[in-house]
């Protein structure tokens, strides 16, 4: 059961270096003696399997360790996204029944005696609760049981796919930063270590500098953050000759874009797809058929009905937290429909096309148009609201709002983006706000939102040619 095999890797690791930090690095055994720690502290302070802890945590050794050591109680675990509002915060955190474990949480855990430990998880219990922007406004959580955790690939080489694999020869230092809570950052940190790596904090994560202040040979990129990498190797090249493996997550990746990448940095971009519900879908080789997003593994089942993919995966998440409405819409017969338009090809690559939900994906963050249009339109200055997605070189994809004024009114982007921030957070901000007399109409009669993600607008690329707008 999760995390039992971490928990045998580092127990039998010895002094192999597992965690670098600055001048200091951690030993397998010394990690192993430190998660013991925390399970102590946590199963003192009564917790277990059916409570909740919600961890907002720095990128060190005492994070990785009091996260693994919250599965090894057999808790149930969330981490805290950035970014997220005041009021979103104190929502997650009542709707979890979660007790928040901070920095300063860890250090008093950790000051306990090591006990035994092992994977004390059940099954069918939920084991983590990952949470996204929800269509309501709110973080929506999905829910992973101990049981799907169990079967991931990530710390099971006999598991890993061909392309996995590959990638695996690539971690020997692989950069960590952001939150070693995120789904992505930890699932490629635990691959990082069965193949016998090192996770290395960068500490700050700017790019490229962190790549060779710290000679990383892997990490986890957004979009956004690829694109600025190429421009600046363009530029002011930097020696990355460390750098073997970068996995783009988060959002789409244009071809053109790819095929730049690749030309620029060398076959070390690994491009995927997958989403929080689901974890990884399929994935590329560097520089294989760049227009697709790969083969999945052979576990995967995918099924195509009306154009919109469906995904079966054995590390799924069951359900979102407490919203059956929505997990009745998603969780479907064992199957995740991902809301996402695909199509596979004769050789089993994997196209995407679009998408039939109304979202924005920034910085590897999902934003739903609606919440953002809804509190737009509060503002007395506001008749009606739109808000699209569309490409962008930082964040991978922005988000754009369009504003129609109340008679006699002038709206004030700057306060409608305040607005946004308070109430949603800071992913939701659109990054431009356009004053248009009316929307124009599609021939249904209904508001064009496609017409309005095609417009120029300032600091925004146009759209990708055949590929609908969000």
């Amino acid at each position: 059961m999760w995390p039992e095999p971490v928990l045998d890797l580092l127990a039998t690791g010895g002094d192999r270096p597992v965690f670098e930090d600055g001048d200091r690095v951690v030993t397998a055994a010394r990690m192993h003696t430190m998660i013991r720690r925390v399970t102590t502290g946590l199963r003192d302070h009564g917790f277990g399997p059916g409570r909740g802890i919600a961890l907002r945590l720095g990128v060190n050794a005492e994070a990785f360790a009091t996260t693994i050591a919250a599965f090894a109680a057999g808790t149930r675990v969330c981490g805290i996204p950035p970014g997220l509002a005041p009021g979103q915060l104190e929502y997650l955190l009542d709707r979890d029944d979660a007790v928040l474990i901070d920095d300063a949480t860890a250090a008093d855990l950790l000051k306990y005696p090591p006990g035994p430990v092992s994977a004390a998880g059940r099954g069918p219990d939920v084991a983590r609760i990952i949470y996204t922007s929800g269509s309501t406004g709110h973080p929506k959580g999905c829910a992973q049981t101990y049981a799907a955790m169990s079967a991931s690939w990530a710390p099971h080489p006999g598991r890993w796919p061909p392309v996995i694999a590959e990638l695996a020869t690539r971690l020997d230092r692989y950069l960590v930063f952001g939150s070693l809570n995120s789904q992505v950052m930890l699932e490629y940190g635990i691959l990082a270590l069965t193949a016998g790596g090192t996770l290395v904090a960068a500490h700050p994560p700017d790019f490229p500098g962190a790549f060779v202040r710290h000679r990383a040979t892997a990490s986890v990129i957004t979009v956004g953050k690829l694109h600025q990498l190429v421009r600046a190797q363009r530029t002011d090249p930097a020696d990355l000759s460390s750098l073997k493996a970068l996995m783009v997550s988060g959002s789409p990746l244009r071809p053109a874009r790819l095929r730049e990448a690749l030309d620029v940095l060398g076959p070390i971009v690994f491009h995927g797809y997958g989403q929080t519900e689901t974890g990884m879908i399929s994935m590329t080789f560097p520089g294989e058929r760049p227009e697709t997003v790969g083969r999945p593994p052979s576990v995967t089942d995918l099924r195509i009905n009306d154009q919109e993919l469906y995904v079966r995966t054995p590390a799924q998440a069951s359900f979102y937290w407490q919203d059956p409405r929505e997990s009745a819409e998603v969780f479907v017969d064992g199957w995740v429909r991902t809301r996402d338009l695909a199509t596979l090809d004769d050789d089993g690559y994997l196209h995407l096309h679009g998408r039939a939900r109304d979202v924005i994906i920034v910085q590897a963050t999902l934003v739903h148009a609606g919440p953002i249009e809804r509190r737009l339109a509060t503002d007395p200055a506001v008749a009606e609201a739109y808000v699209v997605g569309r490409p962008d070189d930082e964040t991978g994809e922005a988000v754009h709002a369009f504003v129609v004024p109340a008679t006699g009114a002038t709206p004030d982007p700057a306060r409608l983006r305040a607005l946004v921030e308070a109430t949603l957070g800071a992913s939701s901000v659109p990054r431009t706000v356009t004053v248009i007399d009316q929307v124009p109409p599609a021939p249904s009669g209904k508001p064009d939102k496609a017409a309005l993600a095609v417009r120029d607008l300032p600091g925004s690329p146009p759209a990708e040619p055949g590929r609908p707008p969000s």
